[in-house]
């Protein structure tokens, strides 16, 4: 028989720990796309085209079916910013691994560029199982450089789950290095990342410029949008002090729809790097980044993340999508410490 745990707060109450919905999967014949439903109702699509990067759950849903990340570049909204075309939907990948930036590729970089990049590509679906309390999706997946030399070997798997109110997603990623030493040398832009919806943006009156490991910039606008999303990390770091800072888990709040909605990401003790850095940024941009250490530092540490050939590293996370209530720290408190208790 399930727990529960009721916590009242704000004139509402949010069951973290309720009754638990049967997830299930539907392969889309038309395209390289598994769609995934909690409770008969839409969560998320785990989606490879050979038109991205990089595989990515998009959209992410509350249980209440409102879209709590960006649109563009796939479907844009009204008032929606354009900027950085390969921040879509939720993803995990590094700026520099063997010097080739995998965060940055998009449709946008031209051609005669590209081979600065690196590409995860040759993604297969290995299996997914529906069930009553859970359902899992696993794939494969080769970190590439543009000559289809392989560097990484990926393997996933996604544990989707939910209550009335809320929807989670532990994601386990192994990375193998293959034939050549695969150094990840330490920057800002990683790892687990999503780009949120304009209402979980910060409210901004600046024009912000972003530049790139290839020198490419991207002006991004003051937010006029109805943004009104914060932040708060597990260390009591709120709003843009939370860029840059440690902390076990990270949540993104706000209204949308006259709603309240949020993200959590909760990072694992088994992670490198545990706790995180976070590359928590005002205009939308909600990311994880354990071996950027020597930036978020300013050179006080130092991680140098290096796999031999046949070497691998596993990275585990937690995203918490909640909506009727916003979870407090406490709330968190106790979901990242069952999750450090998750046998991975």
């Amino acid at each position: 028989m399930n727990k529960y745990l009721i916590l009242a707060f704000c004139g509402f109450s949010l069951q973290l720990n309720a009754q638990t919905k049967r997830v299930t999967f539907q392969a889309q014949k038309n395209g390289k796309q598994v769609d995934v439903n909690v409770d008969g109702k839409f969560f998320s699509s785990f989606m490879y085209p050979d038109s991205l990067e990089k595989p990515i759950l998009y959209p992410i849903n509350t249980a209440s079916g409102l879209t709590l990340t960006r649109g563009f570049p796939l479907q844009t909204r009204d008032q929606e910013r354009t900027d950085h075309p390969h921040h879509v939907g939720l993803w995990l990948n590094y700026e520099s691994v063997n010097g080739l930036d995998f965060w940055n590729n998009s449709y946008n970089i031209p051609a005669a560029k590209k081979n600065k990049y690196g590409w995860i590509r040759a993604v297969k679906v290995t299996g997914f199982k529906s069930g009553n309390q859970k359902g899992e999706l696993s794939y494969t997946a080769n970190w590439e450089r543009q000559d289809r030399h392989v560097l990484l070997k990926e393997q996933t798997t996604f544990t989707f789950s939910g209550t009335e109110n809320t929807r989670t997603i532990d994601r386990l990623t192994t990375l193998t290095a293959v034939k050549d030493t695969v150094k990840f040398k330490e920057v800002k832009d990683g790892m687990i990342a999503v780009r949120v919806t304009k209402e979980l943006e910060m409210p901004s009156n600046q024009t912000a410029e972003f530049t790139d490991s290839q020198g490419n910039r991207t002006k991004v606008s003051a937010s006029g949008n109805g943004a009104n999303g914060d932040y708060l990390t597990s260390a009591g770091k709120k709003g843009n002090d939370s860029w840059g800072t440690r902390a076990n888990w990270c949540l993104l709040a706000g209204v949308k729809d006259q709603q309240k909605v949020s993200i959590a990401i909760i990072d694992h003790p088994k992670n490198p790097g545990y706790p995180t850095y976070w590359h928590a940024r005002d205009y939308g941009l909600f990311a994880a980044n354990p071996l950027g250490q020597q930036v978020f530092s300013n050179g006080k540490e130092n991680l140098n993340l290096s796999l031999a050939p046949g070497e691998s590293i596993t990275f585990r996370y937690r995203v918490l999508v909640s909506s009727a209530a916003t979870p407090t720290a406490e709330v968190l408190n106790d979901q990242a410490a069952a999750f450090s208790k998750t046998a991975f």
